[in-house]
């Protein structure tokens, strides 16, 4: 099936890509359950980070209700304790990221997290902040030699985040995905030979109207099982009547 533009009309009107991104996630686990070995297990991670602003006028207008401290141990009250001023106090901006996952886990490590795919969403792409916050997170994954994916289908967002990563790693890609390239997927393996580190990667451009590729998903160093993109989206795609 070919790849859809969920992201305008007339397709953005008739489902909305919140929707689409909460479902996909869902059936790649279903699809991916039926190929992990019985030592992992695969679940979806969602959620839409709607940040929710505390009225701090309000709060610093009311007078709290006068709390009696802790007792002693003669049944006596004590004055509670009250911690010093902060020596500073800074106006910033902290994202709410959005979040579309399938993670997988080792049971036989303690449900040690090993892989990730990470559906790019618009608002992890619309303000540098939030491109920054999703860039790191990709490489806090990648620093805990976690097997990575990420697939990038935002069409009213061009920023490239892959390539971001590249630069926050100080990386330079001999095959880097085109310049134009805002629609992509590339899976990420972190291996260490001869005390050396190394980040394999496998890069994939995407395009509206045309099928989605089978990326590798890496559980360890030696061991990946295929991402089926294409199975997973067409199902979504039967779910929702597309």
């Amino acid at each position: 099936m070919p790849l859809h533009d969920h992201f305008h009309p007339p397709l953005k009107d008739r489902r909305p890509w919140e929707s689409w991104h909460s479902l996909w996630p869902g059936l790649m686990v279903q699809r991916l359950s039926a190929r992990l070995p019985r030592r992992y297990y695969a679940v979806p991670q969602t959620h839409l980070g709607i940040q929710v602003e505390a009225d701090v006028a309000t709060f610093e207008e009311e007078q709290p209700a006068p709390v009696a401290g802790p007792l002693t141990g003669d049944g006596i009250a004590t004055a509670a304790w009250a911690p010093p001023r902060p020596t500073q106090t800074f106006a910033t901006n902290l994202p709410a990221q959005d979040t579309f996952e399938v993670r997988v886990h080792d049971e036989d490590r303690g449900s040690r997290l090993v892989a990730v795919v990470e559906l790019v969403s618009p608002r992890n792409k619309d303000r540098p902040e939030a491109r920054e916050a999703f860039v790191r997170k990709c490489a806090t994954y990648l620093q805990e030699r976690v097997g990575l994916v990420v697939v990038d289908i935002v069409t009213e967002r061009h920023h490239n985040l892959h390539r971001a990563l590249m630069q926050l790693l100080e990386l330079t890609e001999t095959s880097p995905l085109p310049g134009e390239a805002s629609l992509y997927a590339v899976a990420y393996r972190v291996t260490k030979e001869n005390e050396q580190w190394h980040l394999a990667t496998w890069n994939e451009r995407l395009t509206v109207g045309e099928s989605l590729p089978t990326m590798p998903l890496w559980l360890a160093s030696d061991l990946a099982i295929p991402l089926e993109l294409e199975a997973s989206y067409e199902e979504a795609c039967r779910v929702l009547r597309i």
